[in-house]
């Protein structure tokens, strides 16, 4: 690259990491002509992950809600390639994107070639079924926009399947519903609050006549409670509140199968379900380990603590999809703050590295975790650690912090003033619109 032409910076995955890395890029770097940025995503529009959960019960419109990665590039700065990541060639510093089909699929385009100057990876991460006979054809996942909508679209579906109308020989009461999810973490947490919320927002506008009390939510965990992450004060806490709601809870329960009426377990236990979700573990799309860079076991990409990858300096790795050592033989988690820390410590060594500076080390900083359950509830700690420091808050504060964390993301891509538009405009819709996506 001579002096005369602008560094290309290439960003693979426009998730919470990946979106606010090439929106700092774009208007700082792209939009001033100091380099050619791009974002390449397989899906065109974005969609916050935590809030998918909320996509699959309905309770969040997407289609108000996504960003649309090829406007956001064109006022922000950077430019946008639709596709998914298939292969890379470092020594040519290239990377090969999938060809692209529509939905009865049509070639629409063919295989392609980027080249890049650097090169970050933040593909995000994808739920782990271990192998688990079965779970890939019978299960949900709500790894994205797409698979929330399927899932919404069934839960839809099955509703109506299990409703009985006057005039049928079945009365009410005969009806029952029943949803198991594996995965005590956040989103199975999460889901199982708002699967009673969503019920409960159907059954009063006439679309089904299951209530709450007809739909027994199945949570199963693995590990000797849920939210085994989160200090113990908050998974006893939030484990209490929905036992209260109702939401049956399988702690130390380890699934060996599934199929189209449920899963089995360990011990052979039976958990019948008429639909089920797979929200357990976390690993890195298989691409990721067949592009000759260093991985660990569940496909992330180790990385040096300045987040470039261990194999070639000129490739960083940024969010779920990042294996970054914090001490202590730990790794950063999984999480959104997660992201949001590495995309800024990423941007500052990017124009490290194109001026020639020293790079600097990313030190991971736990703000506190936050679990929503529905409207019923919210608990978590601030500023807190693995060990439960930290300030323990639930009920309306919680759910102001929770919901602070949502618009802390939205600044960070769209900046101050629209996001406070959206805000209002937010507002405006939980009067005007329905509470619940019907159709």
């Amino acid at each position: 690259m001579s002096q005369s032409e602008k560094p290309r910076i290439v960003v693979v995955g426009g998730g919470a990491g990946g979106l606010e890395l090439v929106t700092r890029l774009g208007r700082k770097m792209g939009g001033r002509g100091h380099a050619d940025v791009t974002l390449v995503d397989a899906s065109p529009t974005h969609i916050w992950k935590p809030l998918l959960h909320e996509v699959a019960t309905g309770v969040l419109d997407q289609s108000l809600d996504e960003v649309s990665h090829p406007a956001h590039a064109r006022t922000h700065g950077y430019r946008f390639q639709l596709g998914t990541l298939a292969g890379m060639d470092r020594e040519a510093r290239r990377i090969r994107l999938a060809p692209l089909h529509d939905e009865s699929g049509e070639e629409l385009l063919s295989e392609r070639t980027l080249d890049y100057d650097y090169l970050v990876l933040a593909l995000g991460s994808v739920s782990n079924d271990f192998g688990t006979p079965g779970v890939a054809d019978h299960c949900y996942f709500l790894d994205s926009t797409h698979q929330a909508e399927n899932f919404r679209k069934a839960l839809l579906n099955t509703f109506l399947r299990h409703s009985h109308y006057e005039g049928q020989t079945h009365t009410t009461a005969d009806a029952k519903l029943s949803i198991a999810i594996v995965g005590g973490g956040a989103t199975g947490v999460e889901l199982s609050a708002e699967l009673l919320s969503a019920t409960q927002m159907l059954s009063s506008y006439g679309y089904t006549r299951i209530d709450r009390s007809q739909l027994q939510v199945h949570l199963i965990e693995a590990a000797p409670r849920i939210l085994p992450v989160l200090p113990e004060r908050i998974g006893k806490s939030v484990a209490a509140e929905l036992e209260r709601l109702g939401v049956k809870l399988h702690v130390d329960t380890k699934i060996t199968a599934a199929d189209k009426q449920g899963f089995t377990t360990a011990d052979g236990t039976r958990i019948d379900a008429d639909l089920t979700v797979w929200a357990a573990g976390v690993r890195g799309a298989n691409v990721l380990a067949e592009l000759g860079l260093a991985t660990q076991r569940n496909n992330t990409i180790r990385v040096k603590n300045t987040l470039v990858t261990e194999d070639d300096e000129r490739v960083f790795a940024i969010g779920d999809c990042a294996a970054c050592p914090m001490g202590n033989d730990r790794m950063v988690p999984p999480r959104a703050q997660s992201a949001h820390q590495m995309a800024t410590t990423v941007y500052k060594n990017l124009r490290a590295s194109l001026d020639a500076k020293p790079l600097k080390a990313f030190k991971y900083r736990d703000f506190g975790s936050l679990i929503s359950l529905a409207h019923f509830e919210a608990v978590g700690n601030l500023m807190g650690g693995g060990a439960g420091r930290g300030l323990f808050i639930e009920g309306k504060l919680a759910k102001f912090f929770y919901a602070s964390l949502y618009r802390m993301h939205q600044r960070a891509i769209h900046g101050i003033f629209k996001t406070g538009l959206k805000a209002i405009v937010d507002g405006i819709n939980s009067v005007l619109r329905p509470r619940l996506k019907l159709h």
